[in-house]
């Protein structure tokens, strides 16, 4: 009977933990070049102006990193979507996170999955989403 409690309890607390966990990932927004601008000014301070440790502040500070897995393909092409080519900018973001992927070197991964994302068509895009705040001023 005890055994069948604590599976009980075990069980509710992974759907809870799911509940919270799907409920956090809801509410992620769009970032816009504004709060881009922002925590990259953050970041830049927190990692002493380390290039590859201050990208890695901001793409988790934006909602498009985790240490467990790399950038999230999905919010990324949700940022691009207005290209529409959604389907091939994750495929291109999801081959480079998995090319670079070094969990014991997680700032050397985020820098060389970004520079190997936005070697192409993908990296016009994010110059242009990022001048955006530039017009705005």
């Amino acid at each position: 009977m005890n055994h069948l409690r604590l599976e009980i309890i075990c069980w509710s607390c992974l759907l809870i933990a799911m509940a919270v966990s799907t409920e956090a990932a809801s509410v992620w927004k769009l970032p816009t070049a504004q709060m881009v601008y922002e925590d990259l000014e953050k970041c830049r301070q927190e990692s002493l102006e380390e290039d590859a440790a201050t990208l890695r502040c901001l793409v988790k500070k934006l909602g498009l990193w985790t240490d467990e897995s790399g950038y999230n393909a999905r919010r990324i092409a949700k940022i691009f979507a207005g290209h529409n080519q959604m389907e091939e900018l994750m495929l291109v973001v999801e081959h480079c996170n998995q090319k670079e992927q070094d969990t014991s070197h997680l700032d050397d991964w985020a820098f060389l999955a970004y520079r190997c994302a936005t070697s192409g068509q993908f990296g016009h895009w994010v110059k242009d989403f990022m001048s955006q705040k530039e017009v705005e001023r």
